[in-house]
């Protein structure tokens, strides 16, 4: 009889399970994670059980000095959920893909003489509107997406296949303060547009063309004002219906359409 749990690699702790996490991989046991971290695998998230034995917190905490990973402390059947197996009170997930540097995706376009085109995802947290984004946003030759490290969807199986495997070829970018990548995105000559419905300014209105970072914000409650404050100029999606608010991922779709539009025209 074929057993449920399919090793992913030849590495004791790493293994698919019939769960939501089934198309995803994960490290459990506090010292292959550890040894994870060490040696710079790209970890998504990492679950750790609330009340864990103190001696195996601290070494982790150790561990994580300094890094920038984010945490999701939970009670121990959600990690039951992920693995039977002996999870010592913390679970790992895995990213499908390599994350990128924002300075060094700008740098590169500006030595090829390209004009960026960036896109930036302000705490999107659904990962299939982020997949549907990515979809998008590939189509329609953006050159990189940045999300935070912490407070967004990352790139998982789920994302991936959402995206309709877009996410393997768009370049991703992780920031650890947003608002210190959009700063240096300015430096380097590229406007910033926040798509926001505070603005005054229809999508239509605004000039899209050359090197550009459009800002999309999160389903609750969309763009922070700190970004809006730094965006060089707002624009809002025209609505008459009585609901006036857009799915993030449709709004992305109309946005970037917009951009193409006047490119080629």
């Amino acid at each position: 009889m074929e057993n449920k749990y399919q090793r992913r690699q030849e590495n004791n702790f790493e293994y698919k399970r019939e769960s939501k996490y089934a198309d995803d991989e994960f490290i459990f046991g506090v010292r292959a994670v550890i040894e994870a971290i060490k040696a710079n695998r790209v970890l998504n998230k990492i679950f750790i059980q609330k009340g864990m034995k103190k001696e195996l917190f601290l070494e982790l905490k150790e561990a994580l000095k300094g890094e920038q990973h984010q945490l999701q402390f939970v009670p121990v059947e959600k990690l039951d959920g992920i693995t039977d197996q002996n999870h010592q009170g913390v679970v790992a997930l895995v990213s499908p893909i390599e994350y990128f540097k924002v300075e060094e995706i700008v740098e590169g376009l500006l030595e090829e003489g390209k004009k960026p085109f960036i896109l930036v995802l302000d705490r999107i947290t659904d990962v299939r509107n982020f997949g549907a984004i990515a979809r998008t946003a590939e189509c329609e030759g953006v050159d990189a997406i940045v999300i935070p490290s912490k407070g967004s969807a990352q790139v998982t199986s789920d994302a991936i296949k959402t995206s309709a495997g877009a996410l393997n070829r768009i370049k991703v970018c992780k920031s650890d303060n947003l608002k210190d990548s959009l700063f240096y995105i300015q430096q380097c000559g590229v406007r910033v547009v926040a798509c926001t419905e505070k603005s005054s300014v229809p999508l239509y209105e605004t000039n899209l063309r050359g090197a550009v970072a459009v800002i999309l914000g999160s389903e609750e409650n969309g763009i922070t004002s700190d970004l809006i404050n730094l965006a060089d100029i707002g624009c809002r999606i025209p609505m008459r219906g009585e609901i006036a608010s857009l799915n993030v991922s449709v709004a992305a779709g109309m946005v970037l359409y917009e951009k193409l539009r006047q490119e080629m025209h």
